[in-house]
Order: C-alpha cells, then sequence, then structure tokens
C-alpha cells in the first residue's frame, strides 16, 4: 500500500478573489479513494507553531494564524488568508514532516498537498502561505530524525522561498529544475540550480535532470529526499513554459526513483494550473501513483 498524508482542511473553501483552484486538495482525495485498498491514510497534526516559527518570521506566523495579513502581502500570495486559510496553511507542512516520518518507515509517502517553494521569512508569495518543505526540513533535522535531508524540486517554477531558507543549514541541500524565464523574476540561490530554456520536452529535460540530480545526490548523500513533484512542466500547463507530455511526467517520476535509490523519498503535490481543475488533479495522482509503484508498493 502506499502511505497517503491528508487532513480536512487541506480543502479550504475559496477565498474571495481567488483564482488558485481551491478544489484541487479535495479531487486528489476523491481519485486517491478510489485506489482503495491499494492506499493507506494518516491524517497529520498541525505543524506546532514554534517549528513554524523556526522557518518563518514569529510575527507573519502571527499574522497568518490570527487572519490578518496585511495587503502587500496578501497580494504577493494571491488570495486573503480566511481563517480556514489559515489552518490549511498550518495543516499542510504536518502533512510533509509526517509523510517524510512514513517515508523513512516504508520507502515512499505522499503528501496530498504541499510544496508551498515560494513563501519566504516574512511574507508568502506565489500561492503559497508556509514553506512546509523549509518547515518539515528544518525540524526532521533539528529533531535528530535525519543528519541529511535533500530538497528535490521538479515544479516548473524555481523553488526561491525553499533555497533562501534553507541556504546555509547544516545537512541540508536544495536542488532546483526549472524553466529560467519563468516566476519568480528574481531568482534565489538553490544548492544546485538547473535553469531550462522554454519549450523543452522530454527526452531533454530527462536527460539533464539525469545528468544534474544524479552527481548532486552522490556528493550530499541524503537520508531522507523531500520531492517538490509539481506537474507544471507538463506542455499544457497554463503557467508552465516547459512541454512536457503525459508520459515524459510518468518518466520523470520513476527516473527520480531510480536515482533516489534505496533512499527514503516523501512528496508533496507542487504546482499544476488550468481551466480544468479535475484533470490537473488527475496529473498529480498520476504521479503519486507511478512513484508510489516505482518503489514497490503497488
Amino acid at each position: 500500500m502506499i502511505a497517503i498524508v491528508h487532513h480536512p482542511a487541506y480543502v479550504a473553501p475559496a477565498p474571495a478573489r481567488s483564482t488558485y483552484r481551491w478544489n484541487k486538495n479535495g479531487l486528489i482525495r476523491d481519485l486517491l479513494r478510489a485506489e482503495g485498498d491499494r492506499v493507506a491514510w494518516h491524517v497529520p497534526e498541525p505543524m506546532p507553531v514554534r517549528w513554524l516559527e523556526a522557518v518563518h518570521d514569529p510575527e507573519y506566523v502571527a499574522e497568518v494564524l490570527e487572519a490578518r495579513v496585511p495587503a502587500i502581502k496578501t497580494r504577493r500570495i494571491g488570495f486573503p488568508v480566511t481563517p480556514e486559510v489559515a489552518a490549511r496553511a498550518r495543516a499542510v507542512p504536518g502533512g510533509t514532516w509526517l509523510a517524510a516520518r512514513l517515508a523513512l518507515e516504508h520507502g515512499f509517502a505522499a503528501n496530498t498537498a504541499g510544496g508551498s517553494h515560494h513563501a519566504l521569512a516574512a511574507t508568502g508569495a506565489g500561492y503559497c502561505v508556509f514553506n512546509d518543505l523549509a518547515i518539515a526540513a528544518v525540524r526532521l533535522v533539528e529533531e535528530g530524525t535525519v543528519d541529511r535531508i535533500a530538497v528535490v524540486d521538479c515544479d516548473v517554477h524555481q523553488g526561491d522561498g525553499t533555497a533562501a531558507l534553507l541556504a546555509g543549514r547544516p545537512g541540508i541541500a536544495t536542488y532546483s529544475i526549472h524553466a529560467e524565464k519563468n516566476f519568480p523574476a528574481r531568482k534565489a540561490r538553490s544548492t544546485l540550480d538547473v535553469p531550462l530554456a522554454d519549450g523543452i520536452g522530454d527526452e531533454a529535460y530527462l536527460t539533464t535532470l539525469a545528468e544534474t540530480l544524479a552527481p548532486f545526490l552522490a556528493e550530499h548523500r541524503p537520508q531522507l529526499v523531500l520531492y517538490q513533484a509539481g506537474v507544471d512542466p507538463f506542455a499544457g500547463d497554463r503557467l508552465g513554459r516547459l512541454s512536457l507530455s503525459l508520459d515524459g511526467l510518468a518518466r520523470r517520476e520513476r527516473l527520480v526513483a531510480r536515482l533516489v535509490g534505496a533512499v527514503p523519498l516523501a512528496s508533496t503535490v507542487g504546482g499544476g494550473y488550468g481551466d480544468d481543475a479535475l484533470e490537473i488533479a488527475h496529473r498529480h495522482v498520476a504521479a503519486i501513483l507511478t512513484l508510489g509503484a516505482a518503489r514497490g508498493h503497488r
């Protein structure tokens, strides 16, 4: 069975004036439920405040949890932070942390949300409120669960927030392969960045991924990998600038699983954008199921 982490708070009502597809996580849940006994469900605890504050500024954490985020930060996030959105923002990092713990036990686990890689210390950005990848990575190392961890980000957008928040943190390395000319305009510096030209298709993408991720993993020897499995490199994605096919996305997941080898792997949903939320949810679920199968969970 595939260990799947989901919290009811992931499915929050859409705030006013939001263009984000708020029903995506509920659709991912429903599609995975249809897999029946292939999936083992786990419910996370909301992330304790002290671990949110280990990565984000305490004042920003309070602004979010009290749903009083100022307008300038609301604009950067892309939607208002309501009490329901605040509850979701706190639950998601708890889910990524739990998925990591389950991956250490089972080899692979997936969070049905997360991958909020644009959130910075004092503000959210790009539909990201708290950076669950950074929060989970810091907690796992500081609690002593692992000594070395890698965040591997294959979203079409650079993981700028993750790179900035984890820079200089002992035992944590960050990798991002992304469209060079896509959001954010101002990139951060990951441990390894792999910028790609617009329009790259399956073969060039997968070759570049293999040639860069393999030596990164060999150098940093992580005991756990947090994987941002965004599906927005897909050719039809509304906010992507790359040209992967659905088969190319599946091959990406199998390649990542192979390169990671026996190292435990925990995935987050990441980006996927367009008018048809169900179609996007299918891509995310395909990523999870492909990773699970590649890790021997059928």
